[in-house]
């Protein structure tokens, strides 16, 4: 980082402090480690391979070669709107502040919560994701394991802890490994392509764009049986669900050079990289299986199912391996993203245990508590949600369906609340990434269409508790709201509270030896 000059240093420091925020954090990101944090959680060898089946259980092979750029625009809708507040507020816990500063106490403290339960719920996700792609790939086959509740906790509790501690150590050895990642993973779909490429008896490039019906019996009971339609809408779910997290780049915003600018460049490409890259490796896929209505049959096994039948043994072994190894990076920078969020709201008083949350360690400067608090929730929220079953389905399949839907929630929310701010005292400064008024109120108008889409599809058969949950939620926290916070929670500091808070940023500065 030889062009991170004293000036920007400066530069970075003042737009904090006039957030009302000291420099605990430290500021050991390039631009490049702010886009891998984002492409790193997105991660197409995550999400893209674990929900496969969601595309060849629906409408085949058109679920991937029209439906993925199409849910990769949804997701890129939210991105180029949230990049250009992001430029303007560039600090922790971004969605936080601007569901503050664009709106008012109320809607910051929803916008927290909502994105907070989204990321806890995630990481619980992801790493549950890694666990039964080890399982599918070497831990029946060469470990001999079984799939029970105590293996898969156990699973957990190593793999979150490992990423805990990695965090914990502080930003510059996350910031390597999550560069580490973002080149591990372009490198494994190249390499997953040529692969699947190889092994590709005959080239039908209209498979891609053929639509079929596999909802029922015929794709593995993935899907309840329901028209052509609804089956390709419900395929878009497998690029929505897989092209999310890039708020990695705002919650690392005060550890990243440049914020201002390096952050909304960021989150867009990891958006857009996530999206070429996932289509050149799925239309591989596709293209390499040897029957359409053979591979929807398989269901949720459909990846391992075709690898064994398609491809030689040791290749895939070595492919297993890196795909594992990129899984697990996932989680570690879903925790750095999870602690951001619960240090940022925590300094604010937002949380139980508020002043804890928010220490940062002089030593290693990272926030600690929130590092480990966040990993051990999302442990206990698969643990615990995965001993409860509504009917037959386990609460945790139905919380994970609402996850996404709170996690968008949480991105319209300040999108929604910019489209009336922008221009008024409330938003009159532009950042230096500016898309100009008529460009983002035309994504902020998208980013509403594309909300309600989301949940709408979130919601339907398998997922129709999903509905309930949501709703038990938005209710739960008015009761939370109405009966403790509003008196209680004050929110980010705003006008004269910054200037108040000048002494205790410095202070806060010399306690974890930032000059």
């Amino acid at each position: 980082m030889s062009d991170y000059s004293d000036v920007d240093k400066k530069a970075d420091m003042q737009v904090l402090h006039s957030m009302g925020y000291a420099q605990e954090l430290e500021r050991r990101m390039s631009s490049f480690s702010n886009f891998a944090v984002s492409f790193s959680i997105i991660c197409i060898l995550s999400g893209g391979i674990n929900s496969l089946a969601q595309a060849t259980s629906g409408a085949g092979g058109a679920a991937i070669g029209i439906g993925w750029p199409v849910g990769c625009f949804v997701s890129l809708v939210f991105a180029v709107a949230m990049a250009q507040i992001s430029s303007a507020y560039p600090t922790a816990g971004g969605l936080y502040h601007w569901g503050s500063i664009l709106g008012n106490r109320f809607t910051g403290w929803v916008t927290a919560w909502f994105n907070l339960l989204g990321l806890v719920t995630v990481l619980g996700a992801i790493n549950v994701g890694t666990y039964y792609f080890f399982m599918g790939s070497f831990g029946a086959s060469y470990f001999g394991l079984e799939d029970t509740t105590t293996v898969r906790i156990l699973f957990l509790l190593v793999i979150t802890g490992l990423q805990a501690i990695v965090n914990h150590m502080g930003i510059g050895l996350t910031a390597k490994l999550t560069d580490f990642s973002g080149y591990l993973i372009f490198a494994t779909a190249i390499a997953l392509s040529i692969v699947c490429l190889a092994a590709v008896d005959t080239f039908e490039i209209g498979r891609l764009f053929t639509f079929s019906n596999y909802s029922g019996e015929a794709g593995g009971n993935v899907w309840p049986e329901t028209s052509g339609t609804w089956v390709f809408l419900l395929g878009l779910l497998l690029p929505i669900y897989t092209i999310t997290g890039y708020d990695a780049s705002a919650h690392t915003s005060e550890e990243t050079v440049k914020a201002a600018t390096s952050v909304p460049k960021g989150m867009i490409a990891s958006v857009l990289w996530s999206a070429l890259f996932g289509y050149i490796m799925l239309c591989s896929f596709v293209l390499m299986l040897p029957n359409m209505d053979e591979a929807a049959k398989q269901g949720w096994n459909v990846f391992f199912w075709a690898m064994d039948t398609q491809v030689n043994s040791v290749v895939k072994d070595i492919l297993y391996l890196a795909i594992l190894v990129s899984q697990w990076l996932c989680g570690l920078a879903t925790v750095t993203s999870v602690s951001r969020m619960i240090f940022a709201f925590s300094r604010d008083g937002g949380l139980p245990a508020s002043k804890a949350l928010a220490k940062v360690s002089p030593t290693y400067r990272t926030p600690v508590a929130a590092i480990w608090t966040g990993s051990i929730l999302s442990v206990l929220f698969v643990w615990g949600s995965s001993l409860v079953t509504i009917g037959e389905t386990p609460v945790y399949t139905i919380v994970v369906s609402c996850t996404v839907i709170f996690l968008f929630f949480s991105f319209a929310i300040p999108i929604t609340l910019g489209l009336f701010a922008w221009g008024t005292s409330k938003w009159d400064k532009m950042g230096p990434w500016n898309l100009g008024e008529g460009m983002f109120k035309l994504f902020a108008v998208l980013t509403v269409l594309a909300m309600i889409l989301i949940f709408v599809l979130g919601i339907q058969p398998p997922n129709g508790p999903a509905l309930y949950v949501t709703v038990g939620f938005l209710i739960l926290t008015g009761i939370v709201w109405f009966g403790f916070e509003k008196r209680r929670f004050r929110g980010p500091p705003i006008g004269e509270e910054v200037a108040r808070r000048q002494a205790e940023i410095a202070a806060a500065e010399k306690a974890v030896g930032q000059h």
